[in-house]
Parts: C-alpha cells; structure tokens; sequence
C-alpha cells in the first residue's frame, strides 16, 4: 500500500507474547519500515483476550488502515472489531503465532520484517469470514479431534515450542476423543447426521497446521465455506481409510464428507464444545453458521 502524497493514520495492533514472542523482537523494526514509507503509526499493545477488538472499536475511528501482528486468534479480534464497528478499513497482517492457518492460506510471508514491508508494497483484497451465531471466525469453526489442542495449551509452552506445543497438546487429546452426535442441514437440502469425530466449517487450506485441504477446492472469496465431517471409525479398517482419503486431498471415502455451503445449521450435543480460529467458543444445540461475502478487505503483495 502506498502512501501517497499525504501521511496515512495506521492502528498497530501487536500481541507481544504470540507464538515465541517475534512481535515485542522485531516491534521497533516494523515501527521503523511503517515509517520510512510515511505512515504515522499509532502501536496498541495487547494484554488479555478481546483487547484487540476492543482497541480497534474505540481507536481506530481516524485510520485508513489497521495492521495486526500476532496469531490467528489476534487478526480474529482485528476484523471483529473492524465488522463490529463498522468501519470500512483495509487489515493488514502479519503472522507471528506458533500456527498461523489463515496467514498460510493467503499466502503471507512467514518472515515478520518481510510481512510487514508487504504491508506498506501491497493492497486490499476481499476475502470471506464466518458467522458463527453472530460471533465472528476468520477461516474455521471447529469441533471434535484436537481442537481443544490450540486454547488448552499454555501460552508459555507455545512461546518455547511453537508450533510444535499443539502436536504435544493433540496427542494428550488421543485418551480423551470420542464421536459427537450431530446433524448438518445445507440450504440445497442435504442434510448429514451421525457419529463423528471431528467436523470443520473452513475457509482455509490449512486447519490447525497439521490437515491441509486442496487448494483447487478451496477459494477465500466465493461465498461458500468449505464443510468437512470425519466420521467415527468402527475399527483399525476404516481409520485407515480415512487417513488416506485425507493425505491424498480425494475426499472420496464413506468416512468423510466434504461439501461447499454458504451456511450450514447445526444440530448437536450442548456438550460438544467449538474452536473459533483457535479460541474457545462453548457447545451449542444449534447453531447457524454463514458466510458473510466479501466482508473484509485484507492487504496482500502478489
């Protein structure tokens, strides 16, 4: 993004203690290349969950822009703020969570210097985002198999082990897995129901850094979710079966259901508890979930 002729207002949201903590490293370096390209930058730190939106709700009025620098949880609480206040204003992000799903879907340097001089090169683009019974979710809403992993770890495990502190977290979850019962009722029709596993409602090529969906099935920008069901395996067989189906992106056993949808009703167990973007979100018995079209503007360099 240029900045033109005249000096841009920027909010600059930052996470000190996402992922190993790059963001307080590299904090006055990113100040510096915001600068140098002429944009008079306003840094709010965060400290506990929400302050981002909240930062964003009664900061960020003036802005042409607001950057965020953290994890996916931190641009979550970007564009809810962005949405919840309804602002009209380009996000830009860079990842430095120990995950970092949605910045590997967009296609966002992993390196935080590089990131943030895409920010000041690049410009908008639309992109979807979820409503997950009015609460906003970037690119997943999920339930069942390690998606306690991400909000149950500790922050300190993740600051040491990084990405590897959710394979640690997924593997206690092994002892603890057992199928939902839920239903999932498409605007065409189709309805699912049965025993499962896991279940995610995607926009994203990559889930919790470990389940990568094919890109030629996955587009950020159409209006449609992508709705992925693993159902409960009856033995060793069927397990396998659906391990493959998943590594080789085919989607084509009786195990898994993959379908896009521009919203989904859900029908389940109060218990059965959610993953938005990596943050808690408690059990619903139903629940409606859509896509919002075009609804945020999100500065990438391509």
């Amino acid at each position: 993004m240029s900045a033109g002729d005249s000096m841009k207002k920027m909010l600059f949201l930052v996470n000190p203690q996402a992922g190993q903590r790059k963001a307080r490293r590299y904090l006055a370096d990113m100040i510096d290349i915001f600068g140098r390209a002429g944009f008079e930058v306003s840094v709010y730190l965060t400290a506990q969950q929400g302050d981002g939106t909240r930062a964003v709700c009664q900061l960020a009025g003036d802005k042409d822009l607001v950057v965020c620098c953290g994890g996916d949880g931190t641009f979550n609480e970007t564009l809810s703020g962005v949405l919840q206040s309804g602002l009209d204003l380009p996000i830009g992000y860079i990842p430095a969570g120990s995950t970092n799903d949605l910045a590997t879907s967009l296609e966002l340097s992993p390196n935080i210097l590089q990131a943030a001089r895409d920010v000041v090169k690049g410009s908008p683009e639309p992109i979807d985002v979820g409503s997950f019974g009015g609460r906003f979710f970037s690119y997943v809403a999920s339930f069942g198999a390690f998606t306690g992993a991400s909000y149950l770890t500790p922050q300190s495990m993740k600051n040491v082990l990084g990405h590897a502190a959710y394979v640690f977290g997924g593997i206690q979850e092994l002892s603890q897995l057992h199928p939902w019962q839920a239903r999932f009722e498409l605007p065409d029709g189709q309805v699912f129901e049965g025993d499962f596993l896991f279940g995610a409602v995607s926009n994203s090529t990559c889930v919790g850094g470990v389940l990568t969906l094919d890109k030629e099935r996955v587009d950020l920008c159409d209006g449609k979710f992508e709705l992925l069901l693993i159902r409960a395996p009856k033995d060793l067989r069927e397990l396998a079966e659906c391990v493959v189906a998943l590594q080789k992106k085919t989607y084509d056993s009786a195990m898994l259901t993959f379908v896009n949808t521009p919203s989904v009703a859900v029908t389940a167990e109060k218990t059965m508890d959610w993953t938005l973007d990596g943050e808690y979100e408690h059990g619903h018995e139903s629940v409606q979930i859509q896509c919002l079209h075009k609804a945020i503007r999100v500065i990438r360099d391509r």
